[in-house]
């Protein structure tokens, strides 16, 4: 991830109040195979990461599938292909959330996401 990359993650952490918590390329998020399909809104929660995940949940529409299979393992450096609008909001520790559209842009910390 370029210098740059980083900095608007920091700026996006910054300008919510967030502190950055980086995000490693070689980790994997848990994604939803309708974001490469473009999708809007796209959806994010992160939560504490564990083995070789980020942490970070990616969905795209306005549902929430509890389904099995509705999250798919991705390396968070094939983001850039399937869904390079959400790539500014990874630098969001665990327990935030966002919401964003290329117009539109929601996040906010959720502490409920750190229970259990």
């Amino acid at each position: 991830m370029s210098a740059k990359m980083h900095d608007r993650q920091k700026e996006i952490c910054s300008r919510f109040g967030a502190p950055y918590f980086g995000c490693d390329l070689n980790l994997k998020v848990g994604i939803s195979r309708n974001v490469k399909e473009g999708f809007r809104p796209l959806n994010g929660l992160r939560i504490k990461p564990e083995a070789d995940t980020c942490g970070w949940y990616i969905w795209a529409g306005e549902e929430f599938s509890e389904a099995p299979d509705f999250f798919v393992p991705l390396h968070v450096s094939h983001l850039a292909e399937w869904a390079p609008l959400v790539i500014p909001y990874l630098g969001l520790p665990p327990g935030w959330r966002f919401l964003v559209t290329e117009k539109y842009e929601d996040v906010w910390k959720d502490p409920e996401l750190l229970q259990g």
